[in-house]
């Protein structure tokens, strides 16, 4: 027999041989090479073989490891398929809020096998000398739950703990309260015991004994597991030929409360978002079992589209890109709220925890966008209660809003991180890119392609989010799905309502920027590894481009006196950021101002684009000017007898950034700025999303033979060195959310009702 260990491991009963398959849980059993040791600790020996791993293949939401184990006669190997399924389902949020994943095992072949699996207390702490409590729990399924053409009667869960949780606490970024919940059919074995005995005891007999060790411990004391198995009876079942079967297996960490949020009713202890539709833990995650199947087309939808729209702006290599990037912005939030008003928390991961930090949202808003626009919404919903209550002192939009997740206790000082035109900019581009996903008229347009699925009923009770999610519907026979983000009449009042209720906020943050943007004082980017700067070029961009949108949002709600405002302010301000931060031989963009010989990605000129500013008429600049507002000022203008240019930030500007990259490319990517040679990933991609084709290609060309060669080895970087061994360069930046700026091509595509490139052509124009 094969017998297979997962953390996992496989066993098969014939050959009386085991395979481990994913992790160590070898390290338990000694083979016939560790005779010696095997003999010093009076230990059994074991006929331990590895199987062939035929390597992994994965989509947006799914991982697949794959292995063949011989055949203990001469006939065909077995495979053996973990298939890790963490679905993302832009059609459904009810979906997406479950903290839950699955593990299905699938078996093919023409001899019987067992399959081992185990968990340990590290799901539930960072400290492995933290004490863990567990139970095992039996359920049956009610009538209206049975699964049809099923045997199977329930279901069997291990619940995991600590003994004592640390509430809203962190160790080593992982949290310290929370229970998992391991889950798995009744037709299984379970066990719980120390790791060594149970894999021990599996390698000898192929099962477990249904039993649990109750003497409760610390994670690494005889380390307790909480294990299944599931014995495939092949060879019984195919008279000729193979025989394929499977067992599912779901994980989830369950959190109540999820964070802590310093709303407008005060510090308020907040309940995950699936609470609302499920009356029990067990309720939802019953529901997630048997939900399986529809969760899986749901996500191969969307990973299906994915892929064929990345393949369409990019090539095959970023395909693995996106799909490496999206779980792992995906990964960094969780869903609160309720229907009526849903929230989406975010944290920093690795770089420092903060919570909710804008120019982390920033970079990863081009995959909301992509995904689904309303989680976008949902993303700065907290952020804007919280500074529209007052909590805030600032005039500028807040860094964050907390030093670190899950605490969202917000900066009452105003001493939060510095970066004040950093934030604004960010906040307003997004604002308005939000409020351009609401207006479409066809499937066409729509930014997101699932943006035009649902019912277009609106929730127009005033005290409810304009987003509110009090209207799921069923579509193909699969119930829970979200109402239509936006479009005609709906997204235009959808807009108007988010505005509304915090237009004097949008207002506050674009009057500091015209105050200070133009000309940035000593201050931190959002790249704030690099330092403090003045005169930064493409920070003093972020923020005119804000300035830009507010013209946009103050038409929006029909404010004709602020549209022309910010907009001719907006206007001169761009041909004076030309003068300033164009080099003197006008081939780039200089890093500051004032610094002669330097040179920069310019990448927040992606968000003239993205917001449909670069398909602008031509208009001569000598006739901008900042205007008469109320009678008392008079118009500036910025030069006289100038040729007309095209867009807000003019096509030669595009060129020559576009010319530029190709000129400062390294090995490994396009670095930064001419200070080093790292890169950042996510502003890499914002940046050549708008360059010529050639150019394009060329650096993602250079970003996959980094992701193929490098050293590092942790989950996706967004921070590497270009040069050398793309190592990390310090500070070590992973599992960063920021990914989703990797997006940045697949967001274009849709932008302007679909016609955001075709304002590009000039790119690759001879």
């Amino acid at each position: 027999m094969a017998h297979v260990l997962d953390r996992s491991r496989a066993a098969v009963p014939e050959s009386d041989t085991v395979y481990p398959l994913l992790g160590k849980a070898q390290d338990a059993l000694y083979s016939g090479d560790d005779g010696y040791a095997a003999t010093l600790k009076n230990m059994p020996l074991y006929n331990l073989s590895f199987p062939n791993y035929q390597g992994p293949n994965y989509d947006a939401s799914t991982t697949n490891l794959t292995y063949s184990i011989p055949s203990p006669s001469s006939g065909k190997a077995l495979e053996v398929i973990l298939s890790f399924l963490s679905p993302i389902t832009p059609t459904s949020t009810l979906r997406q809020s479950l903290p839950a994943s699955y593990l299905t095992v699938y078996v093919n072949g023409a001899f019987d096998v067992d399959i081992y699996v185990d968990v340990n207390g590290q799901w539930v702490s960072g400290d492995r000398g933290s004490r863990v409590v567990w139970d095992f729990h039996h359920s049956e399924y009610t009538g209206s739950e049975s699964p049809k053409h099923s045997a199977k009667k329930g279901l069997k869960t291990w619940k995991v703990k600590r003994e004592v949780e640390q509430l809203l606490t962190e160790y080593q970024d992982r949290s310290e309260w929370g229970t998992l919940h391991f889950t798995a059919p009744d037709d299984v074995r379970h066990e719980a015991g120390t790791s060594a005995l149970l894999r021990q005891r599996f390698a000898r007999t192929g099962t477990l004994e249904n039993t649990v060790d109750n003497s409760f411990r610390s994670i690494m004391d005889e380390e307790p597991v909480f294990a299944f198995s599931k014995s495939f009876r092949l060879n019984a079942s195919s008279s000729s030929g193979s025989t394929s079967d499977s067992v599912l297996f779901t994980l989830a960490h369950i959190q109540d409360p999820i964070v802590q949020f310093a709303s407008e009713r005060g510090l308020t202890m907040m309940k995950p978002l699936w609470a609302s539709w499920f009356p029990t833990e067990e309720a939802m995650l019953t529901y997630h079992y048997l939900d399986y199947d529809n969760a899986a087309k749901l996500s191969t939808n969307y990973s299906t589209q994915l892929a064929k729209d990345a393949f369409e702006s990019g090539a095959d290599d970023y395909v693995d890109i996106v799909a490496l990037s999206a779980r792992q912005a995906m990964g960094a939030t969780t869903f609160s709220g309720t229907p009526d008003n849903p929230i989406l928390f975010l944290k920093e991961i690795s770089s420092n925890g903060n919570f909710q930090t804008i120019d982390v949202i920033y970079p990863a808003f081009p995959f909301f966008l992509y995904t689904n626009p309303r989680w976008l919404a949902y993303l700065l919903e907290p952020l804007i209660e919280h500074m529209l209550s007052g909590q805030y002192p600032n005039k500028y939009a807040m860094h964050d809003l907390g030093y670190h997740f899950p605490n969202a206790t917000g900066h009452a000082d105003g001493n939060d991180e510095y970066m004040p035109v950093e934030e604004c900019g960010d906040i307003l581009i997004m604002g308005l890119a939000l409020i351009n996903s609401l207006k479409y008229d066809t499937e066409a347009a729509a930014g997101s392609i699932w943006s035009n699925l649902g019912t277009e009923l609106m929730d127009e009770d005033a005290e409810s989010s304009a987003f509110a999610l009090t209207s799921l519907s069923v579509q193909n026979g699969i119930s829970e799905l979200d109402d239509r983000w936006g479009g005609s009449t709906k997204g235009v009042k959808q807009a108007q309502k988010w505005v509304g209720k915090s237009y004097r906020l949008w207002k506050q943050w674009t009057g500091y920027l015209v105050e200070f943007t133009l000309e940035p004082h000593n201050q931190l980017s959002t790249d704030d590894f690099a330092g403090w700067l003045a005169l930064q070029t493409n920070l003093a961009l972020k923020g005119i481009i804000g300035i830009k949108a507010m013209s946009q949002i103050s038409e929006l709600v029909g404010n004709v006196d602020d549209f022309e405002y910010y907009k001719n302010i907006s206007d001169v301000y761009i041909r004076k950021w030309e003068e300033f931060g164009m080099s003197r031989d006008g081939t780039h963009a200089k890093l500051a101002y004032d610094w002669y010989g330097s040179w920069t990605t310019l990448y927040n000129i992606f968000a003239d684009s993205l917001l449909c500013f670069h398909m602008e008429e031509p208009r001569n600049a000598s006739s901008d000017s900042l205007g008469e507002r109320d009678g008392h000022q008079k118009p500036l203008k910025p030069g006289h007898g100038e040729e007309p240019k095209f867009g807000f930030v003019p096509q030669e500007v595009y060129k020559k950034q576009s010319d530029w990259y190709h000129a400062v490319r390294q090995r490994y990517g396009l670095p930064l700025d001419s200070r080093h040679l790292y890169t950042k990933t996510d502003w890499e991609f914002f940046a050549i999303a708008v360059t010529s084709k050639k150019v394009r290609e060329e650096i993602l060309e250079s970003v996959a033979l980094w992701i193929n060669e490098t050293v590092t080895d942790r989950p996706f970087t967004d921070l590497h060195n270009t040069e050398g061994e793309g190592e990390f360069p310090g500070p070590n930046f992973f599992a960063r959310p920021v990914v989703g700026g990797h997006f940045a091509f697949l967001t274009l595509g849709r932008a302007c009702h679909g016609k955001a490139m075709e304002g590009l052509a000039f790119l690759d124009a001879e």
